[in-house]
């Protein structure tokens, strides 16, 4: 089986194919990237030259691996994004629960509900209880008085998917899935134990920093913030007066989060912004007393969405960070003192095909999305829910159920 996943991010257009074998495994076809100026913080700033730019990658994606790339499982910005906690509690009297009961549940939930001006992207059932005792998988066969569903629906404006999806059309490609930034990351550098035992994965980015929690193998939360890479290079460029192409340069072959007393004497030749034939020279320090701040601010940003939601009590100690921002100096081990986490540095994982060059943290929501299967995010017999609507098929199953359970 042929995978194809689509990445359109802030700074780069990216492609990957990856040829899935019947025994799970994989081999890279493909891995395109080329530059992107036509998305600022998840927002499409030239529909037509953007269009051209995504015709342009996946040709040359399908090129290289010699296929005709028909349907793609696209990234999605979690900009803008909604999660939404619900549950749903029955009696089962003392009785086996079955299928049946869960089916209940289910159907008297708001899971299938409609979100005003939202696309529905995720939806499923996060955790169980029986009698107030945790069931992370499913009851079924065990006996107890009350059933709940703790259900998580993850939702993003229709704005945007609408857009994205009349340029695939345009373009004659179907989008497979949609899979969202802090999903694609976290499926691309968590390891099994990380989603059993508990990880944060933070997905620092050009112009947003998204976040996904997992624990006991389940995805429990997602969320992202306009604020990334590019505003820590746009505060270099203001801050030292010099050109935004340099300011990127400084902030990736001298920029730290961490200072050293050597700073002050390291000194750096720029171009000056509005002279660029004429050249002043800063201190490494200068420079990082200008990241340290953003990058203290976005890390918080995080802190206080977890703090948002109480996920912060649930005291997770593995903390994965990946996108471009990871690579900046120090980032880990500020990274550890805000979330009092252990911390690592969120490599993809590798898979056969890889380029060494794509293994980079720049490219983990890329990687993912190939990574991704519908039916390990879904509640199984809702797979065919299209078919039904809620008010009419599925409110009729559920007075049998109330009938006979």
């Amino acid at each position: 089986m042929i995978k194809v996943g689509i990445d359109i991010g802030n700074s780069k257009i990216s492609s990957i194919v990856c040829d899935i074998k019947t025994d799970g495994s994989k081999k890279i076809l493909s891995f395109i990237s080329n530059s992107n100026t036509y998305v600022n913080k998840s927002m499409v700033t030239n529909l037509v030259s953007l269009k051209d730019e995504i015709h342009k990658t996946i040709s040359e994606a399908a090129k290289e691996s010699q296929t005709d790339i028909k349907s793609v499982n696209l990234n999605l910005p979690a900009i803008e994004s909604s999660s939404i906690f619900s549950e749903s509690v029955i009696n089962v009297s003392g009785k086996m629960i079955s299928d049946l009961h869960l089916k209940k549940a289910v159907n008297q939930s708001d899971i299938l509900d409609v979100i005003e001006n939202y696309d529905v992207i995720q939806k499923f059932i996060s955790s169980y209880e029986i009698d107030n005792k945790f069931f992370s998988n499913s009851p079924i066969g065990t006996f107890g008085d009350n059933l709940k569903l703790n259900f998580y629906k993850f939702a993003v404006k229709k704005n945007y998917t609408n857009t994205l999806s009349t340029l695939f059309k345009n373009l004659n490609i179907h989008i497979e899935n949609y899979v969202p930034t802090p999903l694609s990351s976290s499926l691309a550098t968590l390891t099994p134990d990380d989603k059993l035992l508990g990880a944060i994965c933070i997905d620092l980015g050009a112009s947003s920093t998204s976040i996904a929690l997992f624990e006991n193998e389940k995805l429990i939360f997602m969320d992202a913030i306009n604020v990334g890479g590019k505003n820590i290079t746009n505060d270099i460029a203001r801050g030292v007066s010099t050109n935004v192409e340099s300011a990127e340069r400084l902030k990736t072959l001298y920029g730290s989060v961490i200072s050293s007393p050597s700073d002050e004497y390291e000194l750096i030749e720029i171009p000056m912004s509005n002279e660029p034939s004429k050249f002043k020279q800063i201190n490494r320090s200068t420079i990082n007393s200008i990241i340290k701040p953003r990058a203290e601010e976005t890390l918080e940003l995080i802190w206080q969405k977890l703090k948002e939601y109480n996920f912060h009590k649930k005291h997770i100690r593995n903390l994965i960070l990946t996108g471009g921002g990871a690579i900046l100096e120090g980032i880990d081990e500020y990274a550890r003192d805000i979330f009092d986490s252990n911390v690592r540095i969120g490599m993809p994982l590798s898979i056969k095909g890889l380029d060494n060059k794509f293994i980079n943290p720049q490219f983990s929501q890329t990687i993912g999305t190939i990574l991704f299967n519908k039916s390990d995010f879904e509640i199984e017999f809702l797979r065919n829910e299209e078919k039904y609507k809620k008010n009419t098929v599925l409110s009729r199953f559920s007075s049998w159920l109330d009938q006979y359970i």
